[in-house]
């Protein structure tokens, strides 16, 4: 049987690795296992239209029933901005907060398709490099379809919390 050789020209495998990786990032579901007590330092994952795959720095008050977590957001306010946020959370949404940056950065920085989250409005944004231009990595987010230029010192890495610990999310 002859071989049929396909050319995928650049555009359509950058355009298929996006839809994989897009769809790889919407199927992640966090496993959370570690109970925290109170004052732990703790990132608090929205579900919230418009805030989809965001992560916000906070502080646990007090566990209010075995389902939810009082916390106090390190970058968000009430509504009058009078004063930092205080919330009650599912624990589902409350994970610890991972590895400082220098910890989980490659040797060579971030590459093309790397899963990352971007420091913006407050908060840690999943999503994955799309592209690189010179100093600047323009960040693809699912959850709205854009995709955004930043300068490397506000992306990390993405990694997903589970029983075992921390998972770093690389691609492949």
């Amino acid at each position: 049987m002859a071989r049929t050789k396909v050319k995928v020209n650049k555009q359509q495998y950058h355009k298929s690795r996006m839809a994989e990786i897009s769809r790889s990032i919407q199927s992640k579901k966090q496993i959370i296992t570690k109970v925290f007590e109170k004052g732990d330092e703790v990132e608090v994952g929205s579900h919230e239209d418009g805030f989809e795959g965001s992560y916000y720095r906070a502080t646990i008050l007090s566990m209010f029933d075995p389902n939810h977590y009082i916390v106090k957001y390190k970058t968000l306010s009430t509504d009058d901005e009078s004063e930092l946020l205080e919330e009650v959370i599912p624990t589902i949404e409350v994970r610890p907060v991972p590895p400082h940056r220098d910890g989980t950065m490659s040797e060579h920085g971030f590459r093309l398709y790397d899963i990352v989250d971007v420091y913006a409005n407050d908060g840690w944004w999943f999503g994955c490099i799309s592209a690189i231009i010179g100093e600047e990595y323009y960040v693809y987010f699912p959850s709205t379809e854009d995709s955004i230029a930043y300068p490397s010192h506000v992306l990390r890495f993405h990694q997903e919390w589970s029983k075992c610990g921390w998972i770093s999310l690389m691609s492949s």
